[in-house]
């Protein structure tokens, strides 16, 4: 194997690891698709799954028999022993990992991954009957435990408008415990997030839209008459400010979920998967 011990924390080779933005890795060999950082074995290992090429690797020493070794078994499988062979494997004791990247590691390990083409909402959209978008939810946490509960509770896919995070940046995929790799899912363009433009897209698709909101019209979220519509697109807005006023009024539905003790609200990933849940059923 192409093992490389590091004794140099500032060798450019480790640049992708900790010294370039995850937005620069998004563009990082343009014009071609971008790569990804994921952390984790579990993580690393559903993208593999899902057919992301790795690159490279990052692997504290003392974790390499017990952390690397079903991750390379993995590459093996997938993408040959010449792939496994000459894939550099960068490696280094904990605390060198540590001066270099600023924390430790979740369990000591990080790979560079090639991104897929992009898809575009209305080809993503054709053979999908439930989906959610995630209108502008910048919290990666958010968007991981988001995309985590529609992939569990069965649905089609996820849309996210163009200032919402990356599902593939390292802390929303580790959130999403791989699940990012395991359901479809799509950003829009600049231009398809400005205003209405992708609520009125989803809308001529077949989509009925249900915005998530608190307003005088709202109906309870388990309400028959929604889940008889053959295409649903639940709607979420960001944390805290949820969505534009506009957007809830373009909606075909807007619902809320009956609360008690006061409380007039949830957070946007635990009210994800209770709408998911209902509108399923």
């Amino acid at each position: 194997m192409n093992i490389l011990e590091i004794t140099d924390i500032s060798a450019p080779e480790l640049d992708v690891f900790a010294r370039i933005s995850e937005a620069q890795l998004y563009r990082f060999n343009e014009p071609e698709t971008g790569i990804f950082l994921a952390e984790s074995p579990y993580v690393i290992l559903r993208a593999l799954e899902a057919g992301y090429e790795p690159l490279s690797m990052l692997i504290e020493t003392q974790r390499f028999d017990t952390e690397a070794t079903p991750v390379l078994e993995k590459i093996e499988a997938l993408w040959g022993i010449e792939k496994k062979e000459t894939m550099p494997i960068y490696r280094a004791d904990r605390q060198i990992l540590c001066d270099l990247t600023g924390y430790a590691l979740v369990r000591g390990l990080w790979m560079t991954l090639q991104r897929k083409p992009e898809i575009s909402v209305e080809d993503f959209c054709k053979d999908k009957q439930r989906i959610t978008l995630l209108y502008d939810v910048v919290n990666p946490t958010n968007v991981g435990a988001i995309t985590r509960s529609a992939a569990a509770l069965g649905m089609d896919g996820v849309v996210l408008t163009y200032p919402s995070v990356d599902p593939l940046t390292r802390r929303a995929a580790r959130v999403s415990m791989g699940t990012v790799f395991q359901i479809p899912w799509t950003k829009a363009t600049k231009e398809e997030s400005e205003g209405l433009t992708l609520i009125r897209a989803l809308q001529s698709y077949g989509y009925k839209l249900v915005a998530m909101a608190l307003t005088e019209d709202s109906v309870s979220i388990d309400n028959d008459e929604i889940r008889a519509n053959e295409k649903l697109a639940v709607v979420l807005g960001t944390e805290g400010n949820g969505l534009p006023k506009e957007v809830i009024e373009a909606c075909d539905y807007r619902v809320m979920i009956p609360m008690f003790h006061g409380v007039d609200s949830l957070n946007v990933a635990a009210a994800s998967a209770i709408s998911f849940w209902e509108l399923l059923k």
